[in-house]
């Protein structure tokens, strides 16, 4: 038999499946949200005064007169390192690189320098774990980038110097970037592919979590050598607890390892309590050589062309749309560990409602896809009709920050279904590297967005109308796309072009032009 049937005999999402998702959607999702934004608290700047003016705390510097503020630029930029470490004192509230290195006036761009190296690293990793996962297999792959990520985020901790700092942000891109997304694959590929859903939805709804949860810690743990180096606590935790799961049996089936896929399938098949559970795999019968793919089969094969540039557009959108609305959210006042907790927590109503829609078959995949970016887009795009002060009456409730908070809620819903979606347009033996080029094309997008904001020195509402247009944009080329819910999970390149013959010419017979999601799920069969 083939993969999928044993499957349904070894079971879909049995106790043993649960406690992957546990293990690999809960927990190392709370550990990689904290690395993603650890420079939310590690790169704060606390409040801060110049002696030789009497400046005020830097939350009140803002409304210094223009002249005392260019006065500090330019004592900054002819201050040598002891006269400013002697002249500018920060409060004791925390610590960060900021406070440590005197990163503020004209150095205070390394701030977002180190940010953008981080998401530099996960652009490399993203694309070049994906090719190697699928050369010599997920768990490998993910366990040694596992294992170099908390390497390298501890080495965050003991920085001797900003430039090291920079270096090894990048590296811990590298590593959390691309080990994250093979783990990813490598749970759906444990699980029922009626279930990847719900493992994928499970996984962004405790990255948001984790945003939160890094908060409390950097409340309790103020010192930012502390924090940097406790938070890899609960990663070496899941790390160790991952060298006992199995190796995707998904992957070893479509390379021809029938033997150590049945092993890795009799595992869950154990630990789902089901010992009694016999089979034997064996390939297709047009099928019975190892078939491999590299990145550009994603552009040499026609069907995968189209597939692949819309999503990378699209995954480009939902970074830009998802850090833009976050660094345009201005400051919200009070506390810094709040503010950063309902950022995170503000997405979570999203993912239920995915959970949901994307598993109805009058909704599914695409439907759902477009449509929260659709929402998004509107909502960014009604901000430039709304007037620019703070208003009264029903403008005081409909602003550019309640706004802001529909676009962000549905962006986080569209980039949710946009990793469950991707997987399943690509069958498995390129599905890591077409995830991994999608989601490379999410990072430039990460890198770029905190340059949006910065528009609206030229008009105020220009960052919401980029916004704006770029989501409605993604949402009609998402239309283009087949639907995928309730389609069979494809292994190779031939069986995807092999089902897009068979809908095509199924498509030629239908005389009606518009399909329900039933239909529409046919044509990929």
């Amino acid at each position: 038999m083939e993969v999928e049937e044993a499957f349904a005999l070894v079971g879909q999402m049995g106790p043993y499946q649960v406690y992957l998702c546990a293990l690999l959607a809960v927990l190392l999702q709370l550990y990689v949200a904290t690395e993603a934004i650890l420079i939310a608290l590690v790169g704060a700047t606390p409040p801060y005064h110049w002696d030789l003016e009497e400046l005020s705390a830097n939350q009140s510097h803002s409304n210094q007169s223009t002249n005392e503020e260019r006065a500090f630029g330019e004592w900054l930029l002819t201050a040598n390192g002891s006269e400013v470490h002697k002249h500018v004192h920060f409060s004791s509230n925390f610590t960060s690189i900021a406070s440590e290195w005197f990163l503020i006036g004209n150095t205070s761009y390394k701030i977002s320098v180190a940010s953008s190296f981080f998401f530099s690293g996960v652009f490399v990793g993203v694309i070049s774990f994906g090719q190697l996962s699928d050369r010599f297999g997920r768990k490998k792959v993910y366990l040694t980038g596992f294992a170099l990520d908390i390497l390298f985020a501890i080495a965050n901790g003991f920085s001797p110097s900003y430039e090291f700092f920079a270096v090894s942000r990048f590296l811990v891109g590298v590593m959390n970037g691309g080990m994250s997304l093979v783990a990813f694959v490598l749970l759906n590929e444990c699980v029922g592919t009626a279930y990847w859903a719900l493992a994928g939805s499970i996984g962004g709804l405790f990255f948001a979590v984790g945003i939160a949860q890094y908060a409390m810690l950097g409340y309790f743990i103020r010192s930012w050598r502390t924090l940097a180096v406790v938070v890899n606590l609960e990663g070496t935790v899941v790390f160790l607890l991952s060298l006992f799961i199995p190796e995707s049996p998904r992957w070893l089936y479509s390379q021809g390892r029938l033997r150590e896929a049945e092993n890795a399938l009799y595992l869950i098949a154990k630990r789902n309590c089901k010992q009694k559970c016999t089979f034997s795999l064996k390939l297709p019968a047009d099928r019975s050589h190892r078939e491999t793919s590299s990145f550009l089969d994603l552009f040499r094969y026609k069907i995968l062309l189209g597939r692949t540039l819309i999503m990378m557009f699209i995954w480009f959108v939902c970074s830009l749309v998802y850090y833009g609305l976050t660094l345009n959210a201005g400051d919200l006042g009070g506390s810094i560990y709040a503010n950063l907790a309902l950022s995170g927590l503000i997405e979570i109503p999203a993912y239920p409602i995915c959970i949901y829609l994307i598993n109805q078959k009058w909704f599914g995949r695409k439907r759902t896809l477009a449509a929260f970016l659709f929402l998004g887009g509107l909502a960014c795009l009604i901000v430039m009709f709304l007037p620019e002060k703070k208003a009264t009456g029903v403008f005081a409730v409909v602003n550019s920050r309640s706004l802001s908070l529909l676009g962000k809620l549905t962006i986080s819903a569209a980039f949710n279904i946009v990793y469950i979606y991707t997987s399943e347009l690509y069958p498995t033996v390129i599905r890591n590297v077409g995830m991994g080029s999608c989601s490379m094309f999410s990072r430039v997008g990460g890198i770029i967005a905190p340059f949006i904001p910065s528009l609206k020195s030229v008009q105020w509402s220009l960052p919401y109308i980029v916004f704006g247009v770029t989501g409605l944009l993604s949402g009609l080329l998402s239309l283009l796309l087949p639907e995928t819910l309730n389609s069979p999970l494809l292994e190779t390149i031939s069986d995807l072009q092999s089902a897009d013959k068979d809908s095509s010419a199924g498509s030629e017979s239908e005389d009606e032009e518009f399909y329900d999601a039933d239909e529409e799920t046919q044509m990929i069969k």
